[in-house]
């Protein structure tokens, strides 16, 4: 387990087959992510399944299997038992502080308490972390120093 750090980030497999097959707000929120190399996003392998299987039902298996390979490349993948919750799971195992989702049971109060009582994790609408994500104020508490601005294209 590592720990916590609002650098690392969850989508679940909702958000990710959203960025890919339907964009806004999934894609903004995670563009975030990808342009800045000190932002992790965090997976296990039982998510990318999920989000591989809404991709290839939603739209072919080619792109889903492509999605994988890149995927698999741009996350930190961690372990857990196959029964947890993937999203969570991977968030507890890989010390993610957010966790992004369009599931609207997790995106509820009593949801979020529980939630935060065994994860220290913020559990978010894709549209509410972009709106609310501020490179700078995070780089300077994560890393330190002058914010320099995205340092990745997000689409690579």
């Amino acid at each position: 387990m590592i720990d916590p750090a609002p650098t690392r980030v969850v989508a679940g497999a909702d958000v990710l087959a959203a960025d890919v097959l339907v964009g806004d707000p999934s894609r903004a929120a995670l563009d975030h992510v990808r342009e800045h190399s000190w932002m992790t996003l965090v997976a296990g392998d039982p998510l990318l399944d999920d989000a591989e299987a809404v991709i290839a039902d939603l739209g072919d298996e080619r792109l889903a299997a492509d999605w994988r390979v890149r995927a698999a490349e741009a996350c930190e993948l961690v372990d857990h038992p196959p029964e947890d919750h993937p999203a969570l799971a991977a968030a507890y195992r890989g010390g993610a502080m957010h966790v992004l989702t369009l599931d609207e049971s997790l995106l509820s109060a009593s949801a979020g308490a529980a939630i935060r009582g065994r994860v220290e994790a913020s559990v978010r609408h894709p549209r509410a972390f972009a709106t609310l994500f501020d490179a700078e104020s995070l780089y300077r508490e994560a890393v330190g120093g002058a914010y320099p601005g995205p340092d990745r294209d997000s689409r690579d």
